[in-house]
């Protein structure tokens, strides 16, 4: 009982919604609303498994509906989230989900997609935590095939012809301290590591390809996991033959040791706890499904997914593999652009399930500025990791970068506003013969400026036609 509260106080995520911001700010640039958003929410997961067993019950997490333009950071925020909680997270698109009865993926498969990733987290923790033991086992698994056990002597003539069971003994005991010495001299070579490159063959278990896509896309998809679990434990498990270093033999028998110390019953149940308790679906493109007006045709099929979507946002019990998960407490964030449809679109009920509403704001030329140099993950900063691997220094001045700004911010304008999506195009087109003769080149010392960046894109931007079709 003391290690499932355990389990389940590991995937509370205890940053405060400060600390929570401050991390989304080294990757996504602007969005405060967004972000204060969703760090309320998180830390209000935190603050509601803080209360006792009753009130635990009554305190719902609040939804928040995210409502932003293509290219400004919605998506990217549920990446960094997904990497930054400790829990389990999906993302899914609300386009690839229809109505039951039609052909498409039923909503319900959130949830078992959720279930996955909460079984696949805490197997990985309770594995990390037998590693020590793990590693112990595989370096004998090692040893047992550089230094095999010695084969008991089966003579079938032997009682005939008067051999006694006190001679095999004998001849077994002779053996033993050969093979205990053999076994602690190749140990003592593995422990210097002078057998890591040694080339051995090894039996590890066959796990088998998936019959993935048999049930994909379908209301069966339950029962095709169901029907491949049935199949897996009918069928005996096959051993198959490898031969690999040392080195990469240690990692597979580390893993299957690992795996048979964790007990998966146990890992199941907590994994239930934890996706009902601490759970997170980023539901993205929810604009997708929003009806217009009376519709028909495919219509009906986008009001039909809504509806199937409410009942598990507001509350219901999903069979899975692992058992039944209850969804009132899992936190749903949508998101969308709305470019076509409006928040008001969505039937009444659903809107109601997002209390909380974000709008991101359009990014503008300072915006841009700073996407291209002020993230961990700026793309300046990935252009000239990549070129450097060819020895090229690439330097960016600080016109450079303004004039860049101003140019994806006047192509927004003029064509398609997508948002920050739209630096990717102009540095690509930027640097395509620099990455093209970069091999090559002498001079590996190479300065963009403003006159640079004229040179290779103005004739492109200031030629609207062009434009649509190339940025």
């Amino acid at each position: 009982m003391q290690e499932k509260v355990e389990m389940e106080e590991s995937m509370l995520n205890e940053q405060t919604p400060r600390q929570i911001v401050e991390e989304l700010d080294r990757y996504i640039v602007g969005q405060k609303e967004a972000k204060r958003a969703v760090a309320i929410a998180l830390r209000n997961r935190w603050r509601s498994r803080k209360l006792d067993a009753a009130m635990q019950d009554d305190v719902i997490p609040k939804n928040i509906l995210m409502i932003g333009s293509t290219g400004v950071g919605k998506t990217e925020i549920a990446r960094r989230l997904a990497k930054l909680v400790k829990a389990p997270f999906i993302k899914v698109e609300a386009t690839k989900f229809t109505e039951v009865g039609y052909v498409g993926r039923d909503v319900e498969s959130i949830v078992r997609d959720l279930a996955e990733t909460a079984v696949r987290m805490v197997r990985q923790e309770r594995m990390e935590k037998v590693q020590e033991r793990a590693a112990e086992l595989a370096e004998e698994r090692i040893l047992d095939v550089f230094v095999p056990q010695p084969k008991k002597s089966q003579n079938p003539l032997g009682k005939l012809f008067g051999g006694t069971d006190d001679e095999e003994k004998e001849s077994e005991e002779s053996k033993e301290p050969k093979y205990a010495a053999g076994r602690e001299w190749v140990r003592k070579r593995l422990l210097k590591g002078e057998l890591e490159k040694e080339v051995i063959e090894i039996e590890i278990e066959d796990s088998g390809k998936p019959m993935v896509g048999m049930f994909a896309g379908s209301s069966l998809e339950s029962m095709g996991d169901n029907l491949q679990d049935m199949m897996a434990n009918l069928m005996p498990k096959k051993q198959k033959k490898r031969k690999v270093s040392v080195a990469a033999a240690r990692k597979l028998f580390c893993q299957e040791e690992a795996a048979k110390l964790v007990d998966m019953e146990e890992v199941k149940d907590a994994a239930i706890r934890a996706a009902e308790k601490s759970g997170i679906v980023f539901l993205d493109e929810i604009d997708k499904v929003a009806v217009k007006g009376q519709g028909s045709g495919p219509d009906v099929s986008r009001e039909g997914v809504q509806r199937d979507i409410l009942p598990i946002v507001e509350g219901s019990t999903v069979m899975t593999k692992y058992g039944p998960i209850k969804t009132d407490h899992i936190l749903f964030i949508a998101a969308g652009a709305f470019h076509t449809a409006k928040p008001s679109d969505l039937i009444p009920e659903l809107q109601g399930r997002f209390p909380i509403r974000v709008e991101l704001k359009s990014l503008q030329k300072e915006d841009f500025q700073r996407i291209l140099t002020e993230p961990q993950n700026a793309l300046l900063k990935q252009y000239k990791a990549l070129l450097a691997t060819e020895g090229i220094s690439l330097d960016f001045a600080d016109d450079a970068i303004e004039r860049l700004a101003q140019l994806a911010c006047d192509v927004n304008a003029q064509t398609e506003n997508i948002g920050a999506r739209r630096l990717h195009t102009i540095l690509e087109k930027l640097l395509e013969d620099l990455s093209f003769e970069a091999p090559e080149m002498e001079e590996k010392e190479v300065a963009v400026d403003a006159a640079y960046v004229d040179k290779k894109l103005k004739d492109i931007v200031v030629n609207r036609d062009l434009s649509q079709f190339i940025l």
